[in-house]
């Protein structure tokens, strides 16, 4: 089993423009041959000036991105930069635990390519409404399907075809739908806590690119799961008793994942809502992330846009 003396040297890898807690959470955990490398988009991003930064972390600037999103773009600039073959990905909005990067390569030790769970916690109204939506999709659809979550995935550079992958990577939207295509993740029963939304535009636009990552990189269960939807509402009108178990069920997921939301009791809205919501989703052609708005004609075919 990986401990903090033993295991192998790892390049984690954390987009940002802004330095947060969770670049010193990380740059704590570090043993002395890991490295910690923040990506930014260019200069003018404030983490661009960060002084006084310790060996193990450098500053790398990605540029903007062309024909992919500016996550992408930084991911694939950062695995290029990166010295070492072991590769975590992370992001700077949840906490970090002082034995996160340990439990990583503890997991990757024992499955391979590993990812934790997301639980998104609302920051606005719509937000909040939808939590059990993205409890159901986001957090037990990433452990079911064994998804890849960008937030905290451990991998090696061996688990992939690697030039086709910043290949491709350069060409597309979602970086850690098109991992989960080069290669197998295992989920483990682990989430982490990361804020949603915080404006309904916010909320919107995530809404928004949510479905169309899953929409394109796993349209046949995307298409599914709509039918699935539909019919739960239906036959939560027809059968009322439907209501109180679909509530029941997100109220079981949750408290499977150690995760506590008085949310749940907003299940069948939340299900009401997202119908309409999707439907306003695929028939959007843009969409903004990051301050940047994009057209995703297709999976490998991506229009950066001025906002």
């Amino acid at each position: 089993m990986a401990n903090r003396e033993t295991r192998t040297p790892t390049s984690v890898l954390l987009p940002t423009v802004s330095w947060t807690d969770a670049c010193d959470e990380v740059a704590a955990q570090l043993r002395p041959k890991d490295e910690l490398l923040i990506i930014h988009d260019n200069e003018d991003d404030s983490v661009s000036s960060r002084e006084g930064l310790p060996d193990s972390v450098r500053l790398i600037c990605a540029g903007d991105p062309v024909r992919c999103s500016g996550k992408a773009n930084a991911i694939a600039a950062g695995m290029e930069a990166a010295n070492h073959d072991r590769l975590v990905w992370t992001d700077d909005d949840f906490h970090h635990p002082s034995n996160w990067l340990n439990q990583l390569h503890q997991d990757y030790a024992e499955y391979g390519p590993t990812t934790e769970l997301p639980s998104f916690v609302g920051q606005d109204p719509l937000a909040v409404l939808l939590e059990p939506i993205y409890a159901l999709g986001g957090t037990l659809g990433t452990y079911i399907g064994d998804h890849a979550w960008g937030g905290a995935v451990i991998f090696d550079r061996s688990d992939l075809d690697g030039a086709r992958f910043l290949s491709e990577l350069r060409q597309t939207i979602s970086d850690d739908g098109l991992l989960g295509e080069h290669t197998d993740v295992n989920s483990v029963q682990r989430v982490r806590r990361v804020p949603m939304g915080g404006s309904l535009r916010q909320t919107l636009e995530r809404h928004i690119r949510f479905n169309q990552i899953f929409a394109t990189h796993d349209p046949t269960v995307a298409k599914f799961s709509f039918g699935v939807l539909v019919a739960a509402l239906i036959g939560c009108v027809l059968f009322p008793l439907l209501a109180v178990v679909l509530t029941l069920l997100t109220a079981g997921t949750m408290a499977s994942f150690g995760v506590r939301r008085v949310s749940l009791l907003l299940t069948v809205p939340a299900l009401v809502a997202a119908v309409p919501l999707g439907l306003y989703a695929f028939a959007r052609d843009t969409f903004v992330w990051g301050g940047r708005r994009y057209k995703w004609h297709s999976k490998f075919d991506v229009e950066v846009l001025n906002e």
